[in-house]
């Protein structure tokens, strides 16, 4: 069989049992952004074209667990749910029994790294095309030093030689079970993962190395947990893929879309494209429907609105907001509760009433933060902690909703060229800014995607170029 054609599968290894983190169940099953740590990770494999079927090796006594996550996100790709082994070693052992004799190309993946990229199961995937084995690894920034036995230096190996391993690791499956067959010789076998296992007993196959990300990072410790949270929170660093107009069209089909500030920037963009691309669009404003998001009656009245004529709603978007502008201190007490009002109770709001309309389709509610939410600013005091709030307020709806089937995400679009950024700013030079369209495109596309408790940076630029110019503005 040509290497191109070969079946892929990706194993998930999730028979850790989180006892340095200290808790009752695994680690891999703790809730992150809406989601378990497996969960997460699960997804990662499962959304990729290149992944064929996944096997989940799963420790003892937490298998229900896993089939319940399985059975409620639709998980087709998922051939098998297995008991993992004592040792790592062990449960690659089970896993390639479970695979059988057929020839594949096989991917193992850790569960507790949920941040792994698109990019890097490509590469991986890829490689074995021409290399029987691959690593994933980073540069390290730090020196490394080998300490002997008296706990002094007995060796610092040169930096620049030196990487961080990470997964997944991927291999033919003829080359990692003949490695394992050497191994089962060798009365003093250990190992701590499969890559040492094919350099030590079978030398003379070459181990491709792809380079990793330092956001695919793994969950072990109790601060690791705080710090994957975080990076769910700060940043989503692959944001869904675009998909066709056929595709567009198809998912929109028989869609009910609304859209709260629909009259002007990025939600008129927003509520123009789908509509074009065939959703059933609702937009309500101040300024077109004389619609107060601050006001419940007025949400609870857009939402009959709309039942009445379609019967459901499958998707909202909330893009209304205000930006005042001064120190806190000189601010009325009326720019206050109205700053207030628009930008973080009416989310509120907003999900109140129509969280049952979404329970009914399965659907999607998207809410906008700001870069600003990540540090409050002199002058946006109002502004950047609403936003900060509206970041909170995903995460904590995305986690509640998540047994309803509804997701809760948020865009983050840097510094973007809409009516309100002009009023508060003025002209800004040409080009600085990210145009409307493209955020609207993006928010269409997370709208679609399955994934939930997001916040999705949209960039014009490369992101970190992005950050430093955006410590002198708003986004």
């Amino acid at each position: 069989m040509d290497s191109s054609s070969q079946r892929r599968v990706a194993v998930l290894l999730a028979g850790g049992v989180g006892a340095r983190i200290g808790l009752e169940i695994p680690k891999q099953l703790l809730k992150v952004a809406g989601r378990t740590i497996l969960e997460h990770s699960l997804i990662a494999l499962h959304e990729h074209p290149m992944v064929d079927e996944i096997l989940i090796m799963m420790a003892p006594g937490h298998l229900d667990a896993v089939r319940a996550i399985v059975a409620a996100g639709g998980y087709d790709k998922v051939g098998q749910i297995l008991e993992g082994g004592e040792t790592r070693n062990d449960t690659t052992l089970r896993a390639l029994d479970a695979l059988g004799d057929e020839e594949c190309h096989v991917l193992f993946h850790d569960a507790v790294r949920p941040f792994v990229s698109a990019r890097i199961i490509e590469e991986c995937f890829e490689a074995l095309q021409s290399h029987p084995a691959v690593d994933v690894a980073i540069p390290s920034a730090d020196t490394i030093i080998e300490v002997g036995g008296e706990n002094t230096i007995r060796e610092i190996p040169p930096r620049a030689a030196l990487r961080r391993g990470q997964t997944p690791q991927a291999f033919r499956s003829g080359v990692i079970r003949a490695a394992y067959v050497e191994a089962g010789k060798d009365p003093n076998f250990v190992a701590t993962d499969d890559c040492t296992v094919v350099l030590r007993y079978l030398p003379d196959e070459p181990i491709w190395v792809v380079t990793g990300d330092d956001r695919n990072m793994k969950v072990t410790e109790p601060i690791d947990v705080y710090l994957a949270d975080k990076l769910f929170q700060l940043n989503s660093f692959d944001l869904p893929a675009p998909s066709t107009e056929v595709e567009y069209r198809a998912a929109l089909a028989g869609k009910t879309m609304v859209v709260f500030g629909g009259s002007y920037g990025i939600g008129a963009d927003i509520a123009e494209l789908a509509g074009k691309l065939g959703a059933e669009v609702f937009s309500f404003s101040r300024s077109s429907t004389g619609t107060h998001v601050e006001r419940r009656a007025d949400i609870a009245e857009a939402a009959k609105q709309v039942v009445a004529r379609t019967g459901r709603v499958d998707y909202v978007v909330n893009t209304a907001g205000v930006l005042p502008r001064g120190e806190l201190v000189e601010t009325s007490e009326e720019t206050i509760y109205n700053a207030t009002e628009v930008n973080y109770l009416a989310p509120v709001f907003i999900a109140q009433v129509f969280h049952p309309l979404l329970r009914e389709t399965s659907g999607s509610l998207l809410l906008f933060t700001s870069s600003s939410y990540t540090r409050g600013r002199s002058g946006y005091s109002l502004y950047s902690s609403a936003k900060a709030a509206t970041v909170n307020l995903t995460q904590a709806l995305a986690d509640e909703w998540a047994r309803d089937g509804v997701r809760v995400n948020c865009i983050n679009p840097e510094r973007t060229a809409t009516p309100m950024r002009t009023k508060a700013f003025g002209q800004e030079p040409p080009g600085s800014l990210l145009d409307s369209q493209t955020v609207a495109q993006t928010s269409l596309d997370v709208l679609l995607s399955p994934q939930t408790g997001h916040v999705y940076d949209v960039r014009k630029d490369d992101p970190l170029a992005a950050a430093a110019a955006e410590i002198t503005g708003v986004g």
